[in-house]
C-alpha cells in the first residue's frame, strides 16, 4: 500500500465523520422547533452510508486492495420519528388541547452520535499521522543514501 492510498482513506474517513458531526448538530439546532398545526416543518436527518465490495480475496494482500477499491456513497435523508408533543397551552401553535409538536429528535442519541463521530475523526487523524510520520522517515532514511 502507497502512502497516497493511507491519506486518501483517513481522508474519507474524517470527511465521513464531519458529515455525521454537522448532522447531529443541524438536529439538536432544530430540536425545539415548533412543526405547524398539520405537521410540516423540520425533520430529522440521518447519514446513510453503503459500501459495495468486490468478492473476496485468499492472500492479505488482496484484502487490503480490495478494501481500497470499496464503492462507498453517503447521503444524507430524513428519517421518520413521531413528533414530540408538549404541553405548553400558551404557546401562539398550541393545538386546542394546549399541546406543541416538536420534531421527533432525541437529544440522547444525536449527543452519542456527536461523541462517536468525534473520536472516530480523532482516530482518523491519528491514521493520517501516522502514515505521514511514516512517509517523512521514509524520505528521511533515503535521503542519507
Amino acid at each position: 500500500m502507497d502512502y497516497q492510498s493511507a491519506f486518501a482513506i483517513s481522508a474519507a474517513g474524517m470527511s465521513a465523520e464531519k458529515l455525521r458531526a454537522d448532522v447531529a448538530a443541524l438536529n439538536l439546532a432544530n430540536a425545539n422547533t415548533p412543526l405547524s398545526a398539520k405537521g410540516a416543518g423540520f425533520q430529522p436527518l440521518r447519514v446513510m452510508s453503503s459500501a459495495r465490495a468486490t468478492p473476496a480475496a485468499r492472500s492479505f494482500g488482496a484484502m487490503v486492495e480490495q478494501g481500497l477499491s470499496v464503492d462507498q456513497s453517503l447521503s444524507v435523508a430524513p428519517y421518520r420519528a413521531p413528533a414530540r408533543r408538549v404541553y405548553e397551552p400558551g404557546h401562539p401553535q398550541a393545538d386546542k388541547d394546549g399541546y406543541v409538536s416538536y420534531p421527533g429528535v432525541d437529544t440522547l442519541t444525536e449527543m452519542m452520535t456527536l461523541m462517536v463521530a468525534s473520536r472516530a475523526y480523532e482516530a482518523d487523524v491519528a491514521a493520517f499521522n501516522a502514515a505521514k510520520s511514516m512517509a517523512m522517515k521514509a524520505l528521511e532514511i533515503g535521503g542519507r543514501q
